[in-house]
Order: C-alpha cells, then structure tokens, then sequence
C-alpha cells in the first residue's frame, strides 16, 4: 500500500517590499512521504519569494515532469518553471528549454553543488538561481507543524520568517541572474 502525502494549512501574510506586494495567502501544501521539512518550507518559500497570481505548486516529487511550482499563461504556456533542492546540470537544462523563465531555490551544502553544476549552466539566460542559507531553514524545519502560519516579509533580498515563537532571519544568496 502506497503511503499518502500529507497536508499542511499554510497561512502566509506576504510583505515583499521590493515588489510592493502585500497579500495575505491561505494554502494546502502537500508534503510526500519521502520529502523532507526542508525541502517543503524551500517550496513554501520560494511561493512567497515569487508569488504571482496564477502561482501553483506542481507535483513535485511524484512526477517528474513538473516543478516544484509554475506560472502558467491563460494559453497554458509556462511562463516561470521554480525548482527547489539541488537538481543536476541536465535537469535545469532541460527546464530551461519548457519555459521563458526558470528559477532555483537552493538548500543544503550549495558550495559542493554550486562549483559542479553552474559552470555547466553558466550559458542558460532564463536561469535564475538563490541560495538559502542552512541554519536557519533547520530551525524552521525543527518547529514545524501542520498547520502553519507565518508572517513572511521579504526587504532589501532578505527574507523574514515569523510566527507566534519565532522570528528567522534567511539571506537570499544569488549565485546566478536575479529575482
């Protein structure tokens, strides 16, 4: 029997000064069984950091050929392909070629990843990746819960996490393009 993905109320008052966008956001989040915290506070995030309407998550995990979320036009074009994790040169090679705009939000040990992958997609002028810094996203992962709200501020490429126990501080790294 097939393990089932499990759902988290996600509450986001958005405060994106850079983009002059102030929303407030209510979402069910899908977490597969075999996604880590990580990873699903990096998709929550990467929503906030480039939220749009007609923003969606994908199936990320469960099929392949998606993203973790996509901006489609009104035709049904990808607009913006938004990946998460550390996928590998070919990977966003192949993104690159499905949509105008593709953007990487990246965890983890990003030094490792980083001197492999983006000199093989240096040539890529779609591509657009960020770095999250690893402490931090720990913390959140630590106090996460399945119902989740957060006041997330974004101001001068700094990303502000708070709820009612915690303020986290997350320095957007850009290693290649930009927001």
């Amino acid at each position: 029997m097939a393990l089932q993905a499990t759902p988290y109320k996600v509450h986001l008052n958005l405060t994106d000064t850079d983009r002059a966008i102030y929303e407030n956001l209510r979402m069910t989040v899908a977490r597969h069984p075999s996604e880590t915290g990580q990873r699903m506070i990096a998709r929550v995030l990467a929503y906030g950091i480039w939220f749009q309407e007609r923003l969606g998550f994908g199936r990320g995990l469960s099929e392949v050929d998606e993203p973790a979320l996509w901006h489609k036009s009104l035709d049904d074009r990808i607009e913006h392909w938004i990946e998460v994790g550390q996928p590998d040169a070919e990977r966003l090679t192949w993104c690159s070629r499905r949509a105008e705009r593709v953007s990487l939000l990246v965890y983890g040990n990003a030094r490792a990843w980083s001197a492999k992958v983006l000199p093989a997609v240096a040539g890529l002028k779609n591509l657009h990746i960020a770095a999250l810094p690893q402490e931090p996203l720990d913390l959140l992962a630590e106090n996460l819960t399945r119902t989740i709200d957060w006041g997330l501020m974004i101001t001068d490429g700094i990303l502000y996490v708070s709820d009612a126990e915690i303020q986290v501080e997350l320095p957007l790294e850009w290693l290649m393009g930009e927001r």
